[in-house]
């Protein structure tokens, strides 16, 4: 991510490395499997301090990032977290923190807490999509006097299982409302989901006449379309760099494996055909890398074209990803299917990452979509 970053996006950058290096090892990741958050509290709390958690709120309000675009700087982050396979909310987190941001009033201790990393947040989102049966109905809000009423299901929702507070969009009639609640509040219920990857959690989200003050709504009551639309770009734009960090890491690995595997007395990677596949994926992770970058700036600046490159970055990365890693794992043969080589802990990261708010087929029918309209109103 970022050819040429700044001196202070490079530090960020290698700070969060060397951390990641030392507090999650391969053998720490494995390990993790069977922790019911997927991370330790005390190691999310310390990455707080590096800042991974305020990049995207104001430095009036306790956030603050290193360029003029947070978001940009986030990725640096979550490209990392994608190289070392790391556990933690990242994504999560920092959307529901970014759109308290934008809606400090009442919810600024809510606010605090997540930026200092003594709480987590999960982002409970469930649209139905055009071909697509994989996402719930919509969870329906509705006015009821003083209060809201919550009823619905939204899955998959990662980190729901570890979140103190969810952050929560659903349908008012045939708008949008965003609210905060406790995931403790009464009526919720939480049900943890099987994940191909090792350290991140998803969970079922139930709703079942949940009530809430009517000042749990973020914006406004039925006031939240546009805010969950920049939060959907957010989720993809750091998806995407977490997804193109797994997909360099196992590039890497493979790499390096066929300069040191020799078959009939040579090196593995002197073959003709495996260095057609070597630069086939060099040039999928150029790309990748490069409409990551690109999507981030995009949604960055707010830019016309934001939409659109996103769903462009996460059809491509989704796509060559999977051709990529599928490549990786021929080329390690027999060990690359193995679940204790380390291959696998990034092949399943990139496989979750490509599932994640959309396919890559149900992003290039948004892009169309896109194209189909741009051309109608011309």
């Amino acid at each position: 991510m970022l050819l040429d970053p700044s001196p202070d996006q490079a530090f960020l950058r290698e700070t969060t490395a060397r951390f990641l290096d030392e507090r999650i090892p391969v053998e720490e990741v494995r390990r993790l499997r069977d922790d019911p958050a997927g991370f330790r509290p005390e190691y999310w709390r310390a990455g707080a301090e590096l800042g991974w958690t305020g990049l995207l709120v104001d430095e009036a309000l306790g956030g603050g990032s290193l360029s003029e675009f947070g978001l940009v700087d986030l990725t640096l982050l979550a490209y990392e977290f994608g190289r070392h396979a790391a556990p933690g909310p990242l994504g999560p987190t920092n959307v529901v923190a970014e759109l308290l941001g934008r809606h400090p009033d009442g919810h600024q201790d809510a606010l605090d807490a997540l930026i200092a990393g003594t709480s987590t947040a999960a982002w409970c989102f469930a649209e139905t999509r055009p071909g697509s049966r994989a996402a719930s109905p919509p969870v329906e809000i509705r006015v009821d006097g003083a209060d809201l009423v919550l009823d619905g299901t939204a899955r998959p929702v990662e980190a729901a299982v570890s979140a103190d507070l969810l952050l929560v969009t659903g349908r008012t009639g045939d708008a949008r409302t965003n609210l905060l609640l406790p995931r403790d509040t009464p009526g919720v219920l939480v049900t943890p989901l099987n994940s191909i990857d090792v350290t991140r959690r998803y969970a079922t989200v139930e709703f079942r006449e949940v009530r809430v003050p009517a000042a749990a709504a973020l914006g406004g009551v039925a006031e939240g379309a546009r805010d969950a639309e920049h939060a959907l770009r957010t989720a993809l734009v750091v998806s995407c760099a977490e997804t193109v960090g797994a997909l360099q890491a196992a590039f890497d690995l493979t790499l390096d494996w066929a300069f040191d595997r020799y078959a009939f007395g040579r090196p593995l990677a002197s073959y003709q055909e495996i260095k057609h596949r070597f630069a086939d994926m060099k040039s999928w992770l150029e790309g990748a890398h490069a409409i990551a970058d690109r999507a981030a700036e995009a949604v960055a600046r707010d830019s016309a074209d934001a939409a659109e490159l996103v769903s462009a970055a996460k059809a491509f990365v989704g796509d060559y990803g999977g051709e990529l890693i599928q490549d990786c794992v021929q080329i390690h043969g027999g060990i690359g299917v193995t679940y204790e080589h380390d291959l696998h802990l990034f092949a399943r990261r990139a496989a979750a990452g490509r599932a994640n708010h959309g396919t890559p087929a149900e992003h290039r029918s948004r892009l169309a979509g896109i194209v189909e309209l741009q051309e109608a109103t011309r």
